[in-house]
């Protein structure tokens, strides 16, 4: 698709400011201002709330996703590895050695892979606020709109993956939401 779009000299920019910058390119203030639709000014006001549109939408997106992860997800998930730890031990306390170490593995793996997916929803949470702060302190809408495109976003897809294996592993009674499949399959 991007090809056929160049063939015909359209645009194929893979970010929305980029794509909301061509409101106030030279051939559409041209065309607008020759139609009599909008003049120059109005079209750069159009960008304008267009840019804060995008960032304030990504901003409150953003703040979302670490206030769930971070007073919602993280610590049901910690609450259900809790859980598991105690069974482990509990199945260390009533059996012999040989056989925990046999019958604990499902256990103790499922106890690090939460662990890792923990671990990597609060590293990447703390590293997109630590990049939203950076964003909010800049001083054009252009330059914000950019930043939380491609300094906040990227974080998104990261931290969605670790707490969509979350979901998978902890018990449907802890979870805070509601589950995908739950969503998907309701009546």
């Amino acid at each position: 698709m991007g090809k056929e779009a160049e063939s015909r000299g359209l645009s194929t920019g893979k970010s929305t400011p980029k794509a909301i910058k061509n409101y106030i390119s030279s051939k559409t203030i041209k065309l607008f201002k020759d139609h009599n639709v909008f003049s120059e000014r109005e079209l750069e006001a159009r960008y304008e709330i267009k840019l804060e549109n995008f960032a304030r939408k990504l901003q409150i997106e953003s703040r979302m996703m670490g206030d769930l992860a971070k007073n919602h997800l993280i610590p049901t998930a910690i609450r259900y590895q809790n859980t598991l730890i105690e069974n482990a031990m509990g199945l260390k306390e009533v059996l012999d050695a040989k056989t925990y170490v046999k019958l604990s593995k499902n256990q103790v793996d499922t106890i690090k892979e939460i662990s890792e997916h923990i671990s990597q929803v609060k590293i990447n949470v703390d590293l997109m606020l630590e990049e939203r702060k950076k964003a909010n302190r800049l001083l054009t809408m252009e330059e914000m709109a950019i930043a939380y495109d491609e300094k906040v976003k990227p974080y998104f897809e990261i931290i969605r993956y670790h707490i969509d294996k979350l979901e998978l592993m902890v018990d449907d009674d802890l979870w805070p939401l509601p589950k995908y499949r739950e969503i998907m399959f309701l009546k």
